[in-house]
């Protein structure tokens, strides 16, 4: 079984409001709202659930504690007694450099990809800096891989953070411009070169901070948009597919702050059923992909 998590930053399980909530909106196959229809049919018969991400900790959830327990399957808020937004703090980077889900793949001896594409800037910063960064990026840099370039995006190796690439342009770099379906399709060659791939995309947490209910919709069209191609074009009956997050956000746009709702969770392909089973909240994320990576 291969595996592939797509992690959204800020998607949560939230109220069946469609004033606030732009997950409700029927335009998107995947990610409309089921709290009040938890039955509702999802496509490629995919299993829905949403995963605690407040971990036992007062407070509301956050990006650097919850995306540490993502990638490590350690309530990282509860080793520091508090949600931590932003970047990790040194605490969590020793949990990322030891137990990151990428560095323990490859010590499977899995072959495995973070297939995000950086910047040049990226490229140019010493050591320290990149430990000061995200926690997928600290994850990949623990398990010793490559960390992709804009070329790669040209070559249709990676994708961008933003897979249409229009943030790119905007800066000046001298990309293609993608459709949902291309950066899909992109996706899907490479889950024939990998045994396991951590894709992330965040502007699904931005458009929820924003507050701007026409661009929240407009990411959740994008990225339902992205999923469901991906879908088609991987062989399910032997591939894992999760897509979770590490707290709520864009669900509901009435406040500007995360929430405390569940992480919304989808999980495709064989076995869909007994692997939702098993992850309750977000720290089990890790150890079920672990799990899938070592059957054979």
């Amino acid at each position: 079984m291969k595996v592939v998590f797509l992690f959204v930053d800020g998607l949560g399980v939230g109220a069946n409001d469609a004033a606030i909530n732009p997950c409700t909106d029927d335009s998107n196959k995947i990610f409309t709202n089921f709290r009040d229809n938890p039955d509702r049919d999802v496509p490629f018969t995919g299993v829905v659930k949403g995963l605690d991400a407040t971990l036992g900790v007062p407070g509301l959830p956050q990006s650097a504690t919850g995306q540490t327990a993502l990638l490590t399957g350690i309530n990282a808020a509860k080793i520091i007694q508090h949600h931590l937004s932003g970047f990790p703090n040194r605490a969590l980077r020793e949990l990322l450099l030891r137990h990151s889900l990428l560095r323990e793949t490859v010590q499977m001896g899995k072959k495995a990809a973070f297939i995000n594409a950086f910047r040049p800037l990226f490229f140019d910063l010493p050591e320290q800096m990149i430990l000061r960064l995200s926690a997928t990026t600290i994850a990949n840099y623990a398990a010793g891989l490559p960390f992709f370039r804009l070329e790669d995006i040209i070559a249709k190796r990676s994708i961008y953070q933003d897979f249409t690439n229009v943030s790119l342009q905007e800066r000046g770099f001298d990309v293609p411009v993608y459709s949902p379906e291309k950066a899909a399709d992109i996706l899907s060659a490479a889950v024939a070169e990998y045994d396991f791939i951590l894709y992330e995309y965040f502007r699904t947490d931005r458009a929820g901070h924003s507050q701007d209910r026409s661009l929240a919709l407009a990411e959740i069209d994008k990225l339902s948009r992205f999923v469901v191609r991906f879908l088609s074009g991987i062989k399910l009956r032997s591939t894992a597919v999760i897509l979770t997050s590490d707290h709520g956000n864009i669900e509901d746009l009435s406040t500007k702050s995360h929430t405390r709702n569940p992480a919304m969770t989808l999980v495709w392909g064989t076995g869909n059923e007994e692997i939702s089973k098993k992850m309750h909240s977000i720290v089990d994320v890790t150890p079920v992909i672990l799990d899938i990576l070592r059957r054979e």
